[in-house]
This record gives C-alpha cells, structure tokens and sequence, in this order.
C-alpha cells in the first residue's frame, strides 16, 4: 500500500459526492479560488461512483418522466477544479490524519489502494438503506436509493406486466400484478405513485390487462404516512392514494417474503413478485468505522458549526451528521439536548454552504460561524399531476403542490445543463406520448453474446 505525501498543500479530504459531498465541494473550488491556482490547497472528492445522484429525481426517473442521465450529475464536469477518485474510504485514522482508499484499480489487481494524508477532513458518506432481518427479504427485495435501482424496478414493473399478460396461470398472474411497496416515507409514496400512475397509463396497450387488474400496496408500521407534510396533508395522501385502489395499510408490518409469498402482521398472505423496501436509512458504515464520537442512532455528533464534536479539523453533515437545529425551539427542560436538524436535501444543500465556508475559514484563520436554518415545509409528488405541500404553514395538494415540487426541485438540481435537460425532457412530455418500453436487457448486456458464443463452441465440437 502506498502514502501519498502532501508536502506543503493543505489538503482537503471530502469523503462522499452526494449532497453534502458535491456542494460542499463546489463551494470549496469557489472560495479557495485562490490558493487552488497557487498549488497551495487541494480538493480531494472520494465516491464509488463518478457522479451525484439527485434522488428526488428519482420516482420520476422510474416512471419514465426524466431520463435516468438527467438525474446525475458529473462530478469531474461540475468539479473541474477538486481531485475526483472513484473509490471507497475503508479506513480513517484521524490522529494521524490519513485515510486509506480502495478504487477500482484496487478491486482488479490488489495494487489500487493507497493511504492519503489530510489536513481537514469532511464526512459525508450520506447513508444506506436499513433492512430488517425479515424472512426473504435479502433473496427478494428491491430496494429505491439509487438511479440504477429506480431504472430495475420500472424495468422489472414493465416485465410483471408483460408476464402477467403472456401467462395462462391464473397464480402466476395474480403475484406479477402485486407489486408491495414498505415504508411510508417520501421514497416509498412517491415511487409507488408514480409507478402506479406509469403502470396504469401502460395497461391500455395491453389487450388482456386492465388497471382493475392490478394490487399496489402500501404497507407502514406507523399510524402515518409523509410525517413530513403534517397529519392533515398525510391524511389527505391516504385518502388520495385509496381513491386509487392502491391498499395504504397502516400500523402494519411486513413479516415475511420467503418464496414470493408476502406474510402481514395483519395476518394476510399473498403472493407478490414485487416487493420495494423503503423502510427507512442508517449512516454509511464508515461512519462507525471512523472512530469519531457518535450518537446513539450511529450519527456524527456535530456541533451547530458542523464540527465533529470534540475533535479538531473534522466536519460533517447531511444524512450522517446530528447537528443540533438552533432554528426549534429551545427544549423546556434545563440541560436537555436541542432537537436535530431533519436529515433531509433542503438542511443537507444549505449545511453544505456554511461547511465550506468554515472548512475555509479554519484553514485561512478566519471566523468560523453557526448552521441555523428555519425548516421551510416540504412537497411530494403523487404522480401526473398530483401532489401535496407544507410549505411556510401553507397547504397546497393536487396540481398546485406537483407544479411547487417540480418547480422547487428544478430549482435545487446542480449545473444549468440539468436545468435545461430536465425541462426540454417535462416540456417534451406534455406534447407526446409517455415512454412504456422495458429495457431490463441492459442489466445483462452480455447476456445474448454469451449465449451466442455458448452455441458457437457447442456447434464446433458437434
């Protein structure tokens, strides 16, 4: 394993291209302008992947409303000036203020990974999905946190269709129209909506195959549904959604999946060839595996100026970070912790601005200062169409609220080009015909060349 030495640059290690990540990133280029083109500072980004996924995108992005490009962003493009290495940080020895770093080379020869020394570090691996030892679930589920998963799942809600419309098993049948969907948070309602809403526009060109046909499930192990919008706009979401004939049942949990057969806490069991989990995120591993001081839910604990708690040259925020919310109100009893900040994209952009700046700040000498935000509601698309809001003690549903989500994140969406993208492909959409082509080839793209050339050596030796 080899050390890259920093010599006399001060070195900046992001860990993470999400939101935090990326815009923390694109904040840093700006304001250390300067000591970029001196050679005295270097941006360092870490991911897996080479690009940032919006994620609020990403219901649509199944459905078949945005193409799955414009929902990621290049982080070399939007980050011409950081040093982008796709890998994975898979230690952290912040005494010694060096991280080591596995990348793709890593994975192919063994000779890929390398230990880099850092003068500030920000963490910001965002989180991953939080599964439950549930019966079947690891051999069945599917889960809805990145744009490869949403673009398997429409592909894979396309291909029950065309099972269901090709069979002459009236059991095959009846499991590839139910399509489970567990959590009722924004992932979960708004993937299920706008893929019920896809589904249901597809079946006409289907000849045996009418949207009665179909079951689409919601399953919550709480008494609600989009907390985040208030009791009476998730009042109003379940009313909508059963007008649908989508089955929204609350207070209830998923007990087993094993051989595609869906077991409630309720006591129904049903066959179900699709089951989307969406139950909730916990902090990426390395998070734990930092040894930084955590909470008791496995987050950062930070201080409202997005310092890691206790700890020098060290930074979070976003999914993986508690950072105390100075915007609620002061808790009533002395001494009592003030609530967190939501982990949620509109706290993760604006966390992400002040970081910068006091990651800046601290290597200049400057002054470093507090995140205080006052939560400004939040929207949730229910497909074509249809939504709901709680915006500034506003309540808007229906076609106001989907204008006000598509607007809003349009707004938020990184780079100009995505801007322009994602508004020719709405622009688009209004004047033709929904896409209803399944793709789900592209998962095995080698698929038929194997198969060819299996034949090939099978037809020479015979």
């Amino acid at each position: 394993m080899k050390t890259v030495s920093s010599d006399d640059v001060a070195r900046v290690l992001v860990v993470g291209g999400g939101y935090v990540g990326m815009y923390t990133a694109l904040r840093l280029q700006r304001t250390l302008r300067q000591e970029l083109r001196q050679g005295t500072a270097e941006i360092v980004v870490v991911d897996p992947d080479p690009y940032m996924t919006y994620q609020p995108f990403l219901p649509e992005a199944a459905a078949g409303a945005i193409s799955p490009r414009h929902v990621v962003v290049p982080l070399r493009r939007a980050l011409p000036h950081c040093t982008v290495v796709v890998g994975e940080v898979t230690a952290l020895d912040h005494e010694e203020r060096k991280a080591t770093i596995a990348t793709l080379a890593a994975e192919e020869t063994g000779d890929g990974a390398f230990t880099l020394p850092y003068d500030e570090l920000v963490l910001a691996p965002g989180s991953v999905s939080r599964t439950l030892p549930v019966p079947g679930l690891a051999d069945v589920g599917i889960g809805f946190k990145t744009v490869e998963e949403a673009i398997g799942l429409r592909n894979h809600v396309l291909e029950q269709l065309d099972i269901a419309s090709s069979t002459r098993d009236p059991e095959l049948r009846d499991a590839a129209l139910t399509f489970v969907f567990v959590g009722g948070g924004y992932a979960g309602v708004e993937a299920l909506a706008e893929l019920e809403d896809m589904a249901r526009y597809a079946v006409r060109y289907y000849h045996n195959v009418r949207p009665e046909d179909m079951k689409w499930i919601l399953v919550e192990a709480t008494g609600r549904i989009l907390p985040e919008v208030g009791p009476d706009m998730g009042r109003y979401t379940v009313r909508e959604l059963r007008a649908r004939n989508i089955d929204v049942r609350l207070e209830t949990r998923l007990e087993s999946c094993e051989r595609r057969i869906v077991r409630l806490s309720d006591g129904s069991r049903f066959p179900a060839r699709t089951l989307v989990w969406t139950a909730g995120v916990k902090p990426h591993p390395i998070v734990a595996a930092s040894k930084l001081p955590l909470t008791d839910r496995g987050r950062l604990k930070c201080t409202a100026a997005l310092r890691v708690d206790g700890t020098e040259h060290a930074w979070a925020a976003g999914d993986a970070a508690a950072v105390p919310d100075l915007a609620a109100p002061a808790p009533a009893t002395p001494g009592a912790p003030r609530p967190e900040c939501a982990p949620n994209a509109q706290h993760a952009v604006r966390q992400a601005k002040v970081l910068a700046e006091n990651v800046a700040a601290a290597l200049r000498g400057g002054r470093i200062r507090d995140y205080e935000h006052a939560y400004a509601g939040s929207v949730a698309s229910l497909g074509l169409h249809k939504g709901v809001a709680h915006v500034y003690g506003r309540k808007l549903k229906g076609y106001p609220a989907w204008f006000m989500h598509r607007a809003y994140h349009l707004s938020r969406v990184p780079t100009v080009n995505r801007k322009a993208r994602i508004l020719a492909e709405w622009t688009l959409a209004g004047l033709f015909k929904r896409e209803i082509v399944s793709l789900g080839s592209l998962e095995n793209p080698r698929a038929e060349f194997e198969l060819a050339a299996g034949t090939g050596r099978h037809n020479e030796t015979t």
